[in-house]
């Protein structure tokens, strides 16, 4: 059961689409080019999330529309088995066309009203030396889960090991990456005030 689009991307489009705004029109409010923006509502690796809160801001909604699944109003629980058997999001480093980086699997997707993304990010190993760091509103919680993490941040990098963690505030140029191109696994939860 493949689908050509991301389920992210085809929901960014919908929303677009039933808004009747056009691409050019996303592009212009959101700071991104035309390019980026049809790359993103088609492509299956997703850039990062920056470029995701500015298209929500674009939108008027929140980040978390893009990835909602049900409206609950009370707690939310994700089993183990079932981020497992659920679809992640692919992002890549850079460019849209670029290998898959990180698979972020959501943790709250049935959460409606929520300001916080929890994920569970599988960062895969990678040679890529120069990374494109990215800002956006909000902050960032990240918590090491295995492996080891770098952290590019303004111009300090960080590497965090097993149960380490950081907070920060993203409008701060920032990139996650494993540590010497290894695998890591984290938990990240992303606050974007909206």
């Amino acid at each position: 059961m493949t689908n050509p689009h991301s389920p992210v991307g085809f929901k960014i489009k919908s929303i677009r689409e039933s808004k009747q705004l056009s691409i050019e029109e996303i592009a212009e409010r959101s700071g991104l080019s035309v390019e980026q923006v049809s790359a993103i509502e088609t492509d299956q690796n997703l850039p990062s999330l920056g470029p995701l809160i500015k298209i929500a801001r674009a939108l008027g909604v929140r980040l978390g529309t893009f990835l909602d699944d049900n409206d609950a109003l009370g707690p939310v629980i994700t089993r183990a088995a079932d981020r497992e058997r659920d679809s992640s999001i692919s992002f890549s480093n850079d460019a849209a066309d670029a290998r898959k980086h990180m698979e972020y699997h959501p943790l709250a997707k049935q959460k409606t009203g929520r300001h916080m993304e929890p994920f569970i990010v599988d960062i895969n190993p990678s040679d890529e030396k120069a990374f494109q760091l990215s800002a956006h509103e909000g902050e960032e919680f990240i918590y090491v889960m295995s492996g080891q993490v770098e952290i590019e941040y303004g111009k300090e990098k960080f590497t965090l090991s097993e149960g380490d963690s950081i907070f920060y505030d993203s409008i701060v140029k920032h990139h996650v990456h494993g540590a010497n191109g290894q695998a890591a696994k984290i938990l990240a939860v992303v606050y974007i005030p909206f």
